[in-house]
């Protein structure tokens, strides 16, 4: 594991005197050494503001602009923590993230002040970034030098909160030693240097953005250019702007660049490298085809506890190799799934025994949750780390995504992989995005049911699935939602949880098959009700919960 004895603070210090550029933000360009200076300037008003036996904690709603890396940095030297509030959040539930991460300062601009405007948020001080008093505040301090010697290893850096999260908020930690270690990482993994330039378009409320792109930059004492919130068709275009050598993605990012209209000059560009999650081999291909950039799919559970990386000979579909402690568990029994087995097409025949649940026996920086116990005990059972994501592993101990917990499917008493269904059918011509998802069988079970973004024909998505080679008898979707575009999360990930309880009892087109046809048909009302002939899909719940 990463050694963990360096601080965040001390990578901030390093950049003082450093006369480079360092941040770049729309028409905005500060050296290395102006964000090291501002961000010791914050500090010190930090130390300040805080009020005597607070918590150190600092809210932060902010888009990607500069005042955001600038805090961190400021934290860092301050020994305290950023709670990263995402601005898509309301009311009551945007109170509570504040509340909950307990911070008596919150970071804010004007553009997001009507989000606060009648919350109930007690002992909180609001400081807005383009306004004069932040400027009038700040000003005694303009001579700061950042000093590193406040913060230790351990201390708590970052409280983000986990996408999708439901029920009692979880806000992740990460300490300064466990971000440092992570971008030090990175830097020797994709061989970062201080003359490349990361650009930031993933909201840097959650931890993608600044674990993954912000924190190795950091470390190598690489330039960071910031979108100020993520746009398909601005993409390039700051890419050569900014001279942009590395990006990180999430989500459906990745196909809504590839989206845009195509131009005979979109390889002509300084990227070398994108490094993300759930792009799908169909278009990190066709990103590589199309940019000439190579996308590198990662995975690592936001909270820290597991990660795989990809390595040479990693087979088609695969994440990676299962490192030292990583193994896939039934969650129902504690055992270790059987390898997979897969027929000469590709497809997994024993996916009842062999999708289970990845989990980290060995060592591992997962540091646990803000005030949230029963969280911390999800994730900590038998001495081991549970990440919550579906695997099954190769008999060569290569580790294949299957989808979250809560996408495992099941069809006439059959497991399948919600994600090998979604990489298939995101093959169709006509699917610019797809999502696989359960809905309940009104007998038992579920059914599989698809959202494609996109055009949609239903006799030739039929004839497309039968000419799917690695597309198993149970696996081809019993309905398909069409939709002009995809809901997601504030970090650009399919808002799965929407769509599965939505169902097919929903307001765009829903096409579905009979049982035992081949052909699509239009769901219309009596069939959601059961009234073709007993046939139709009635329901235990007109969706999964």
């Amino acid at each position: 594991m990463e050694s963990m004895t360096r601080t965040v603070a001390e990578l901030v210090a390093a950049r003082w005197d450093d006369h480079r550029p360092g941040l770049m933000c729309e028409e905005r360009t500060l050296t290395q050494h102006e964000v090291a200076a501002r961000a010791a300037a914050r500090a010190a008003l930090l130390a300040d503001l805080l009020p005597p036996g607070a918590v150190p904690h600092v809210g932060v709603l902010l888009d990607n602009t500069e005042e955001f890396p600038l805090w961190l940095g400021a934290a860092a030297l301050a020994g305290a923590a950023v709670a990263g509030i995402n601005p898509t959040r309301r009311g009551a539930e945007l109170a509570r993230d504040i509340l909950h991460t307990e911070c008596p300062l919150l970071v804010t601009e004007r553009a997001h002040l009507p989000l606060l405007a009648g919350l109930d948020l007690p002992g909180v001080r609001i400081l807005v970034t383009d306004d004069e008093e932040y400027g009038a505040l700040l000003a005694p301090y303009a001579d700061a030098v950042p000093d590193p010697s406040r913060a230790a290893p351990t201390d708590r850096l970052l409280l983000y909160f986990t996408s999708g999260s439901t029920g009692a908020p979880k806000a992740a930690l990460c300490s300064q030693g466990r971000l440092a270690a992570a971008g030090r990482a990175l830097v020797r993994q994709f061989g970062v240097r201080a003359d490349d330039v990361h650009y930031i378009c993933m909201p840097m409320f959650h931890g993608n953005a600044v674990i993954a792109d912000w924190a190795p930059a950091l470390a190598a004492g690489a330039g960071v250019a910031l979108r100020r919130r993520f746009s398909a068709s601005g993409f390039l275009p700051d890419v050569r702007r900014y001279g942009a050598t590395y990006f990180t993605y999430v989500g459906r990012a990745v196909q809504y660049v590839l989206a845009t209209e195509e131009r005979a000059d979109d390889r002509d560009n300084p990227l070398r490298l994108g490094f993300g999650t759930e792009a799908g081999a169909v278009d990190a291909a066709a990103f590589e085809r199309r940019f000439g950039v190579r996308l590198v799919e990662g995975y690592g559970s936001s909270e820290g506890g597991a990660a795989i990386q990809w390595a040479p000979g990693t087979p088609k579909g695969a994440v990676g190799p299962a490192g030292p402690g990583l193994v896939v568990l039934d969650p129902a029994t504690g055992r270790e799934c059987p390898p997979a087995v897969f027929d000469s097409a590709g497809r997994l025949l024993n996916g009842e025994e062999a999708i289970g649940e990845l989990v980290n026996r060995g060592p591992n920086p997962f540091e646990g949750y803000w005030r949230n116990p029963a969280a911390d005990a999800e994730r900590r059972r038998g001495g081991a780390y549970w990440t919550g994501d579906l695997f099954y592993r190769d008999a060569d101990g290569y580790l294949y995504f299957a989808g979250r917990t809560d996408d495992r499917i099941r069809v006439d008493g059959e497991n399948l992989a919600a994600a090998m269904i979604e990489n298939i059918v995101a093959r169709y011509e006509g699917a610019v995005a797809v999502a696989v998802y359960a809905v309940p069988d009104p007998v038992t079970g579920d059914q599989v049911m698809a959202t494609i973004a996109g055009s949609f024909d239903p006799t030739g998505f039929a004839e497309f699935l039968a000419a799917q080679p690695d597309l198993g008898t149970k696996m081809a979707p019993r309905f398909v939602r069409v939709v002009e575009r995809m809901p997601v999360t504030a970090t650009n990930k399919i808002h799965r949880a929407r769509l599965r309880r939505e169902g097919y009892v929903c307001a765009e087109p829903v096409w579905w098959r009979p049982q035992g046809e081949a052909q699509y048909r239009i769901l219309a009302a009596e069939d959601a009700q059961g009234g073709v002939g007993g046939e139709g899909p009635a329901t235990r719940g007109a969706a999964a919960q």
